[in-house]
């Protein structure tokens, strides 16, 4: 505050803020080598005439920007990765151009925001192979490093085992658009799209399916002999084998996602006991023909 010939005079706090326009393009899009870490995080990168700005607007750290889409009407929250780009233009994550219902070099129109720090967070996948990951919710809190801040209504995109997850981010708070840098967040996870149709499906299976406990595998049906013409012992006869199958577990409909539950209810397959043929089939003889000897005998 300035006083001057007696009156007060303030510069208005509007002054502060970076507002901008540049021409949008996906990361694949940048010169140089490929980046992929880019496209695995929230961040963007703007040119360096921003930075410029920004410094002498002496704004508030961390960089938060809020990018708008006034053509659709669709805007997102992303935090600055890196200075480097061309003048007139910003690179943006793919799955971020997706959200944004942006082309390569359609305009986008930035401005620093300021977003309260997260305290909760609700995400649902997309699809149901995010229930393939072991430990999903440490997999997302290691995905989310690559991330300044999230916007509820967004569907972000992680990379786990060379394979790409989409999930929905449900609710934030205490904000629609809170900022994930240093901060302590609860994460919680909803059922995955199409996780109530495979249940479905699974119980129709069992249900067809429930019967089968183990089968007879049936061995060899004919008449072994021995070459020397000996009748065979009783150890040797041929006897039925039995091949198990195990008996197909009954699912949780009850489940609810993010818990594990042990059943150690389950009872062992009792051996099948093959019955013995009332009427047994004859069995072929040795040959009965008459021998000769290679030795000729001596009188």
């Amino acid at each position: 505050m300035f006083q001057f010939s007696g009156f007060n005079m303030m510069f208005p706090e509007a002054g502060r803020v970076f507002k901008a326009s540049y021409k949008c393009f996906s990361v694949s899009m940048l010169p140089g080598n490929e980046r992929q870490e880019i496209e695995n995080g929230g961040k963007i990168i703007m040119p360096a005439s921003a930075l410029d700005v920004l410094t002498r607007l002496n704004i508030e750290y961390p960089m938060l920007f809020k990018l708008v889409n006034f053509k659709d009407c669709r805007y997102t929250h992303a935090g600055v990765l890196e200075f480097v780009a061309d003048e007139g233009k910003c690179y943006l994550p793919y799955w971020m151009m997706v959200n944004l219902l942006l082309k390569e070099g359609d305009i986008l129109s930035i401005e620093n925001v300021s977003l309260p720090v997260a305290k909760d967070s609700k995400f649902q996948p997309c699809s149901v192979d995010f229930l393939d990951i072991t430990n999903p919710k440490a997999v997302l809190e290691n995905a989310l490093r690559n991330f300044a801040c999230l916007t509820t209504g967004d569907v972000i995109a992680i990379k786990y085992n060379k394979k790409v997850y989409e999930l929905r981010v449900l609710e934030t708070k205490p904000g629609d658009a809170v900022s994930i840098i240093e901060c302590d967040m609860n994460v919680e996870f909803e059922a995955p799209v199409g996780y109530k149709d495979r249940v479905e499906d699974n119980k129709t299976d069992e249900a067809s399916q429930d019967h089968v406990m183990e089968e007879v595998m049936e061995t060899f049906t004919g008449a072994g002999v021995r070459l020397d013409g000996k009748k065979k012992k009783e150890n040797q006869l041929d006897t039925k084998g039995v091949k198990k199958v195990m008996a197909r577990g009954v699912p949780d409909y009850d489940y609810k996602f993010g818990h594990l539950t042990f059943d150690r209810s389950v009872q062992p397959i009792t051996d099948r006991v093959v019955e013995n043929d009332s009427n047994p089939a004859p069995t072929n003889e040795g040959f009965q023909g008459q021998g000769f000897s290679m030795k000729k005998l001596r009188k």
